[in-house]
């Protein structure tokens, strides 16, 4: 399925909170309540959103997480972070100085989930180069 801007926006929003509203979803992207329901629906249906998850308050997680470096190619920062940022694996996304453009923290059910994600982020236009650490336990959290 091949997913246009609003498609998107719309995931980023979900990431955030997959509780919000779709009247409110709707009004975030300035399109009618109807049509934020279907493309939820749309993208549910078509598996792009394999379901809609809770975030424990003790930042435990199940599945491979990994941290990924991104090098984008001249000027595409802005489209290489908008497709990122629909992708919602990308648990956390950060623009940084230094060697690396773009630093994603990635979160997939398994290895196999993983090496199919990585393929489809290299895939994106503006991409250069990436390198990926699988994060193995976590020494102190934040949340």
């Amino acid at each position: 399925m091949q997913l246009d801007d609003l498609d998107h926006r719309l995931i980023a929003l979900l990431r955030t909170n997959a509780r919000t509203p779709v009247a409110k979803l709707a009004l975030d992207l300035k399109v009618s309540r109807a049509t934020a329901k279907a493309r939820v629906d749309r993208l549910v249906s078509n598996g792009v959103i394999a379901g809609f998850t809770v975030v424990m308050a003790g930042g435990e997680s199940h599945g491979v997480r990994a941290i990924t470096m991104v090098e984008v190619d001249g000027k595409n920062e802005a489209a290489v972070v908008k497709r990122l940022l629909g992708m919602p694996e990308v648990r956390q996304l950060h623009t940084t100085n230094g060697r690396w453009d773009v630093v994603a923290e990635l979160e997939v059910a398994d290895v196999a989930e993983l090496d199919d994600l990585l393929r489809s982020i290299r895939l994106i236009d503006g991409i250069a180069n990436t390198d990926t650490s699988i994060l193995l336990k976590a020494r102190k959290s934040v949340l």
